[in-house]
């Protein structure tokens, strides 16, 4: 294994098993929890949008005060109490639906909970990688942490359909519970003597503006959280878009639910893998390109009549999902000053997670008026449009950088300062 493996460093293996479990189970239950609502509403797409929005409007809320406590106190304690908040919230609603006493008002305010405790574990968690390796070996781990965890927004919905189909709802939840034992044993068990843990960034002051500033002065943060505010707002809501597909536009229930995420797993799979170990270090160029690709695949895949041509675009468009998520990742990670990565990454997962509050009532609300599929154009059309725009934009603010550093004519020259005037005669 090459000495700049992330893999090769014991604490930070334990973290990566630890939250791929986790993170597998808590998209287990948010997809459960999409099929619980349809199953006690009467399939409606509005009640899916309401608690989806319920869920990460937290990351709205709180998402910036996550950043801001990540970079101010130690992030594995933040980290064992965040989890553990969040074991507690899904053993209770595993607890309610498998008595029976579950309402849709009880799921709401759990799908609530989850959320705030989410907002201010995921700064921390990722921001924390770094904390765990050597300096040689960080973008290996950016790259192995981004494609964890959207392996694990790619299988879960996949297994939950299957679960759900077998077991029902309830036990999933309790699944989740149990998942977080995982992540809590890995973090108990880091060895923060270890000789390949880099020091940590002295703190200093931790508001949020200054990551703000920080980023609006850095084209390489600018730029992917600009383009994941709009691609995670409208484009990635397949926790709404595939349930709805596959009861109201097929007319199945969570067996076919279970083989369209799955495929999508799949796709998230063998793209995460990949770029897992790629080579070479994530660009701006392959963001935007990407983004295109995965706006026009998911376009194609509103426009697909039948379940065989939807399932085989619905693999291409979860590639393409992963792709763009985990290079804007590691594009943040790599170019984040390490003193503020923390709050620069709380306003990425604010733009990513944050905007599903505005994003998914609205491809809920499409789907009711104007059919499931609609709602797939639209997500795809906007992120296509955006990265058009966006790309555009900044290469043009690039050429501007450059001509601007040029040195002009009359400068160009080391020496051109000291020719002589015309009509003078230099010192002898």
């Amino acid at each position: 294994m090459p000495v700049t493996h992330a893999l090769a460093v014991r604490n930070f293996r334990r973290y990566l098993l630890g939250q791929l479990v986790s993170n597998i189970g808590t998209w287990m239950q948010r997809a459960a929890q999409d099929l619980l609502v349809l199953h006690t509403t009467g399939d409606s797409g509005s009640a899916v949008g309401i608690v989806t929005a319920l869920q990460f409007l937290p990351q709205t809320l709180l998402g910036l005060t996550g950043g801001v406590l990540a970079d101010r106190y130690p992030k594995r304690r933040t980290l064992l109490l965040t989890q553990t908040a969040m074991a507690a919230q899904s053993l209770l609603l595993g607890l309610l639906t498998v008595t029976g006493a579950v309402t849709p008002l009880s799921v709401y305010a759990l799908a609530f909970a989850l959320g705030a405790a989410t907002a201010v574990d995921g700064p921390a968690r990722n921001a924390y990688i770094c904390e765990l390796v050597s300096r040689e070996r960080t973008a290996s781990a950016v790259g192995l942490n981004a494609a964890q965890f959207n392996v694990a927004r790619s299988v879960g919905p996949a297994l939950a359909g299957l679960a759900v189909a077998a077991f029902g709802t309830g036990p999933v939840f309790l699944l989740n519970a149990a998942s977080y034992l995982a992540v809590l044993y890995g973090l108990i068990t880091i060895r923060t003597d270890a000789p390949d843990v880099p020091d940590r960034p002295r703190p200093g002051p931790t508001r949020a503006r200054e990551a703000l500033r920080h980023i609006a002065t850095t084209p390489e943060l600018l730029l992917p959280i600009s383009l994941i505010a709009f691609v995670g707002t409208f484009g990635l809501n397949f926790q709404v878009t595939i349930s709805l597909v596959a009861i109201t536009v097929f007319h199945t229930g969570a067996a076919t639910f279970g083989c369209l995420s799955a495929a999508y797993a799949l796709g998230s799979l063998l793209g995460a893998i990949y770029w897992a170990h790629h080579g070479k270090p994530p660009t701006a160029r392959r963001l935007t390109s990407t983004t295109i690709g995965f706006g026009a695949l998911e376009v194609a895949q509103g426009l697909m009549p039948g379940y065989g041509s939807f399932m085989a675009l619905l693999f291409l468009t979860g590639c393409a999902a992963v792709t763009v998520t985990t290079t804007a990742n590691a594009l943040i990670q790599l170019h984040a000053d390490p003193r503020l990565r923390g709050r620069v990454l709380s306003v990425y997962f604010l733009v990513l997670l944050g905007g599903t509050p505005l994003g998914a009532p609205l491809v809920g609300l499409v789907a009711d008026t104007l059919g499931a599929r609609c709602s797939l154009i639209l997500g795809g059309f906007v992120s296509l449009v955006t990265a058009l725009v966006l790309s555009l934009s900044f290469a043009s603010r690039s050429r501007r950088r450059v001509r601007a550093a040029e040195p002009t004519p009359a400068t160009s020259s080391p020496f051109a300062s000291a020719q002589p005037k015309r009509g003078h005669r230099p010192d002898l």
